[in-house]
């Protein structure tokens, strides 16, 4: 034997993986001990997600989400509002078990946590600006301020591919205000949002008259390595499309389902019931 590969290093070895594959099952089964998952949600204004003025209550299209899972689940459901910039952390420390957050897949973000691979949506960035701004083209950003939140997926190809001028802020309530205050030319958030705010009369001198910036998948976050939840969700997605629930889910919320959508439950809609899979 490779005396650099000694009896105490191959159980230290097996003990390392033995630690690894528990990490694996932590979250799954401490949501089935808790008979509770915890979600972090987007709350940034309709139709993904508001608070109730006077119940307090958490509504929209990333709840009804999180509702979904936990139904899915057998458990009860705690949504938890995250931010941009935190929600990363707030799942990694363990504030959360996974995220339903506007947070589309990227490389990058892949090598830090991991997603369910089969994606619930597919949305991509709209540009809201003055109706006299005289942008007709992403190309129109070059060398001017642009509003962001901090952490976008859209910072990337505004920088990089138009040469804007990032302006990223902590929530996307910021963003619109430095808009409205003339500090940036326009704001880049999730185009159903924005399109969501051409509905408010104190928006009228508003549009958005960009086609979508980079569509990407919305897909479900989970913690590096916990791959039992991971198949658990991914199960669940592909028979919300089966069913069609996620159009329906998209059209009750205001939520426009997108043609990558629609794709989907074509793709899925012969697959056996998720029940008869068990």
């Amino acid at each position: 034997m490779n005396p650099l590969f000694s009896g105490k290093t191959l159980l230290a070895l097996l003990l390392t993986l033995s630690a690894g594959l528990a990490q694996a099952d932590a979250t799954l089964d401490k949501i089935q001990q808790r008979h509770k998952v915890s979600i972090g949600v987007i709350l940034s204004g309709p139709p993904f997600g508001t608070i109730d003025p006077k119940t307090r209550e958490h509504l929209g299209y990333n709840v009804e989400l999180a509702k979904g899972i936990a139904q899915r689940l057998g458990v009860d459901v705690e949504t938890v509002s995250v931010l941009a910039p935190n929600r990363v952390q707030f799942l990694q420390q363990g504030k959360v078990d996974l995220l339903v957050a506007n947070m589309q897949f990227t490389e990058e973000r892949s090598q830090i946590l991991d997603y369910v691979p089969t994606p619930y949506e597919q949305v991509g960035g709209a540009a809201l600006m003055n109706k006299n701004s005289g942008i007709t083209r992403w190309e129109d950003l070059k060398g001017k301020p642009v509003c962001v939140s901090q952490g976008s997926n859209f910072i990337k190809p505004l920088q990089e591919t138009y040469g804007a001028e990032i302006k990223a802020f902590k929530s996307q309530s910021e963003s619109l205000l430095s808009l409205r205050g003339n500090g940036c030319v326009a704001a880049v958030h999730v185009s159903p949002t924005m399109h969501a705010l051409l509905n408010d009369a104190e928006w009228a001198d508003y549009n958005t008259p960009l086609s979508d910036l980079i569509p990407s998948d919305s897909v479900i976050w989970v913690r590096k390595g916990e791959h039992d939840i991971q198949a658990k969700l991914d199960a669940i997605v592909r028979d919300w499309h089966r069913s069609g629930w996620l159009i329906e889910l998209g059209e009750r919320t205001g939520m426009p389902p997108s043609q990558a959508l629609r794709d989907l439950h074509e793709k899925y809609r012969n697959a056996a019931p998720l029940e008869a899979t068990r």
